[in-house]
């Protein structure tokens, strides 16, 4: 276990490497943030002074070297745009983006595995078609489009829901809530449902797919011949072991939901990551650009390597094939 762990974060140093070094690379050709800060009337002497000012003017590889020894420090430089440190920017919309996701995937899980395991046990029946209807539209629908409609019907039309905003947001140290007062859910409702619709759909299908295999495997025909109660069978054995490939797509999902809820954030005007890296593209801000995808980078990376480690924990196969390895 110990070697795997080891093994895993030499895989992680080398991906995190990686990403820094072809976002960098990718971001020299965005803009210059120079014409960005100063204009077009400006001189070139003004263009000189602030390139140097910015360490712009040096080659490529000292400027990410610097960048990726600072950034083992926590400190990915100052905002061209801003101003301000860009660690200080992150972990102010970190919590707000982290809070969507988590609420998301919650949303997501809660619904879409007994939605999927009915749809399997249930299969023909009218409650199982409507869902699988409803998951194709989930799936089809773009995710803008869904907030769009939502805010539509449920913000303008009924007023039942705020259309942006977080809400009442609490300090717990460097970290701030919505998720302790009443205004702060009402606040997360519809920007939630939005980024869980597409991530529910995907894992009531994979849930429903990974059932109908189960049931089907010889361990199930011998626990149903053994006199088990279909429920002992469906839930004892069948759901435990549709779980394990489960994981994995929930884990990448779950990161997926991380990175890309830019464009909930976008439509919601959510104050979190995903508006700040928005604001950074438009304004050619390659530290807070390269930061927020080192820190994607790594969150896939930890989520990863957990979802590895719950295997282990899950599947007693791999404990014995890893004992009869060594």
């Amino acid at each position: 276990m110990f070697a795997f762990i080891l093994r895993r974060l030499a895989q992680a140093v080398i991906v995190m490497v990686s990403v820094a070094l072809i976002a960098f690379m990718l971001f020299q050709y965005v803009g210059d943030p120079v014409v960005f800060l100063l204009g077009q009337d400006a001189t070139p002497e003004q263009v000189r002074e602030l390139r140097a000012d910015l360490g712009l003017d040096q080659p490529f590889f000292v400027q990410f070297w610097h960048f990726l020894a600072n950034a083992v420090q926590g400190e990915f430089g100052l905002s061209l745009r801003q101003g301000a440190k860009v660690s200080r920017l992150i972990a102010e919309r970190l919590p707000a983006t982290l809070e969507l996701s988590l609420v998301a995937a919650f949303l997501a899980l809660a619904a879409g595995i007994p939605m999927g395991v009915y749809a399997a046990l249930k299969r023909g029946s009218f409650m199982s078609q409507m869902f699988m209807t409803v998951s194709l539209l989930g799936v089809s629908l773009p995710t803008f489009l869904i907030g769009i409609l939502l805010i539509l019907v449920f913000a303008v039309n009924l007023g039942w829901f705020p259309s942006f905003g977080r809400g009442d947001v609490m300090q717990l140290g460097w970290w701030s809530t919505g998720l302790l007062s009443a205004k702060g859910w009402h606040h997360i409702t519809l920007p939630a449902i939005t980024l869980a619709i597409f991530q529910l759909t995907l894992i009531m299908r994979l849930v429903r797919a990974e059932m109908l295999e189960v049931l089907r495997t010889d361990y199930i025909k011998f626990a149903r011949a053994r006199g088990l109660t279909n429920r002992a069978v469906h839930f004892g054995h069948a759901l435990k072991n549709t779980l394990v490939p489960v994981m994995t797509i929930t884990g990448l999902q779950l990161g997926g939901l991380i990175a890309f809820a830019i464009i909930t954030e976008t439509v919601f005007q959510w104050p979190g990551m995903g508006l700040l890296f928005i604001q950074a593209v438009t304004f050619a801000d390659i530290p807070v650009m390269a930061a927020y995808l080192c820190l994607i980078a790594l969150i896939f990376v930890v989520i990863n390597l957990v979802v590895d480690l719950l295997y282990f924990a899950v599947d007693p196969r791999l404990r014995v094939e890893k004992a009869g390895g060594h």
